[in-house]
């Protein structure tokens, strides 16, 4: 027993007092009293006595019938893409992933670069011809071919003639 604490283990356990009850370890726990709870009028466990959901205002508007969508204003925004314009632009996409490797093949293998190039260009024309006619939606991805294809070609030609005089030079000799 601690000092100042009379009556008191240390250990969170009561003196046996001779008027105290035996208390029996394989009984079961005494029911605690239960403070503020309504009367339950017949519901189960756990319902409002009140007829309402939990969660829901009595005085709350009507709602919708089950099923019924929700009714939401528009926004006033156009529909984005994929959205009643169309489908994406594939061509215009390839188109401008192989303009762009053809850039870096032209700045090392010349002969894959310039052909790389020209098929970015075809395939950025036919990319732009889908969106011209409504098939497509994404102009970008098609001027981006025509644009990478282009600057693909040149590089290439640029490469090849730059190696081609610097192994001119060693053929002299």
């Amino acid at each position: 027993m601690q000092p100042g604490y009379p009556g008191q283990d240390p250990y969170g356990q009561q003196p046996n007092h001779p008027t105290a009850q035996p208390h029996d370890p394989y009984a079961q726990p005494p029911q605690a009293p239960q403070y503020g709870q309504q009367p339950t009028s017949g519901q189960p466990y756990g319902q409002p006595t009140s007829g309402q959901p939990y969660g829901q205002d009595p005085y709350a508007q009507q709602q919708q019938p089950y099923g019924a969508a929700p009714q939401y204003p528009a926004a006033g925004y156009p529909a984005g893409p994929g959205q009643g314009q169309g489908q994406n632009n594939t061509m215009g996409l390839v188109g401008m992933i192989v303009g762009i490797a053809s850039i870096v093949l032209g700045l090392c293998c010349p002969l894959l670069g310039v052909p790389a190039g020209i098929v970015g260009i075809v395939l950025g024309v036919m990319g732009q011809k889908k969106v011209q006619a409504g098939e497509a939606s994404n102009p970008g991805q098609a001027k981006a071919a025509l644009i990478c294809g282009g600057v693909g070609v040149v590089v290439g030609i640029i490469s090849a003639i730059a190696g081609a005089a610097i192994n001119m030079g060693n053929f002299g000799s």
